[in-house]
């Protein structure tokens, strides 16, 4: 079947008529064995109260007993005798009478319900006559019933399942045709609910991989341009100069800015992939944050520059140790970076009701206050002339921005007057 609506219908409709089927076949067999027994046993009890009467007190006891049955059950009843002939008229009713060896039916012959008992002895029957078998249309009102009430259950199968698959496959189709967008709204808790759920998660991945790529793309022609050409005129300086050392040390420079250039966009690139990649585990923060510092502490002795860790909290938290501790380097390398010689840096690591905080503070000039949600975009730098030496590529705040992210965490900068203040908000 090409359409789902004809396949339901068909299924509704052999479900249906499978249903009725075994309705019918367990109807019959409650009838025979267990309703038509007790009224064989009435119609027994009924054939010897009319002999009985006949043989007492003739027609006339025979006539007032089947006018009472009569009266009690509606058909006409009949006392025969052994041919078939009316024991009171003497009318012959021998084509109602069953072929022998039967002693009893039940069922419609000549188009009238017929019911017929003979005595143990043999020398009497019982007959019952019921009116005409009815008409066909008769029924009609049910079986339009039936059919209205498969239409209403096609339709309804239409609307909570065939409809809402199409809703999937028409959010499919416009995804595949290029619209990363394209979500379904269906909130549903079955089988159906879930598919919109997979294909909304699938499409988020994909969304975000796919536009990671183009922006990776982006970011790589953009920020590979400037040092190439500069490394391009250094080492054209470099043939023609009376001092190579110098234009090779810029060309060094330009390469270490590409190296480094390269390891953070490839490591975001990472992180905007599969989350699943992240190796939880409850790891002490306050460690985590002791290293990250030692770590750091030889970018500190240049700068004249000292850390100081207040650690108010000392717990476990749940995350990733070395994607956590990328972050909280790279804070500190970006205070580290903008802070003024002789000025500490300060690390607060503290809890409340909800999350875990890791607050990194300077004491340099701060960013404007516009720019204090942009520096976590990638390759954002307040000052874009800024070199190797002290603005670094613009990727180090981005990088803490996705590992919170990836945590479910947040992560907010302030300017502190002076300096900058950059809290990171994990929950607990």
């Amino acid at each position: 079947m090409r359409s789902l609506y004809f396949s339901v219908a068909l299924t509704l409709l052999g479900a249906l008529s499978l249903s009725l089927l075994a309705f019918t076949a367990i109807s019959d067999r409650i009838e025979r064995k267990f309703i038509n027994p007790v009224f064989e046993v009435m119609d027994q009890l009924e054939l010897e109260s009319a002999q009985s009467a006949w043989d007492k007190d003739g027609s006339a006891a025979v006539t007032a007993y089947m006018d009472h049955l009569n009266h009690m059950f509606g058909p006409s009843h009949y006392l025969l005798n052994s041919n078939g002939i009316d024991v009171v008229s003497g009318k012959s009713e021998a084509a109602f009478l069953p072929n022998p060896p039967a002693t009893l039916s039940r069922g419609f012959v000549e188009g009238r319900f017929i019911v017929t008992h003979r005595s143990a002895d043999g020398r009497y029957w019982l007959l019952s006559v019921g009116p005409h078998q009815p008409d066909g249309w008769e029924f009609s009102p049910y079986y339009f019933l039936v059919i209205g009430v498969t239409a209403v259950l096609c339709w309804l199968a239409a609307v909570f399942v065939v409809m809402p698959i199409r809703n999937v496959t028409a959010a499919v189709v416009r995804f595949g045709q290029g619209d990363l967008s394209a979500r379904t709204k269906l909130q549903r808790r079955d089988e159906i609910g879930l598919l919109a759920r997979s294909f909304n998660d699938m499409a988020e991945s994909l969304e975000r991989l796919l536009l990671s790529e183009r922006r990776l793309l982006e970011d790589i022609s953009h920020e590979l341009r400037s040092p190439l050409a500069r490394m391009k005129l250094a080492v054209k300086l470099a043939r023609t100069s009376t001092d190579p050392s110098a234009a090779l040390d810029r060309v060094e420079r330009e390469v270490n800015r590409i190296a480094a250039l390269t390891a953070e966009i490839v490591e975001v690139t990472r992180l905007e992939g599969d989350p699943r990649l992240l190796k939880l585990d409850s790891v002490n923060l306050r460690e985590l944050v002791q290293g990250a510092v030692s770590d750091c502490c030889e970018e500190v002795e240049p700068r004249v520059c000292n850390i100081r860790v207040d650690a108010q909290f000392s717990g476990q938290v749940f995350c990733d140790r070395e994607l956590l501790r990328r972050a909280v380097e790279n804070l500190l390398r970006n205070a580290i970076r903008y802070s003024p010689e002789h000025a500490p840096i300060d690390v607060l690591l503290a809890q409340n009701i909800r999350n875990v905080t890791i607050t990194v503070r300077d004491y340099g000039l701060g960013v404007p206050d516009k720019s204090l949600v942009q520096i976590f975009e990638p390759f954002f730098r307040v000052d874009e002339a800024r070199e190797t030496d002290s603005g670094g590529v613009g990727l180090g705040l981005s990088i803490v921005k996705r590992v919170v992210h990836l945590h479910h965490g947040t992560v907010a900068a302030h300017n502190a007057y002076p300096g900058l203040r950059v809290e990171i908000a994990l929950p607990r």
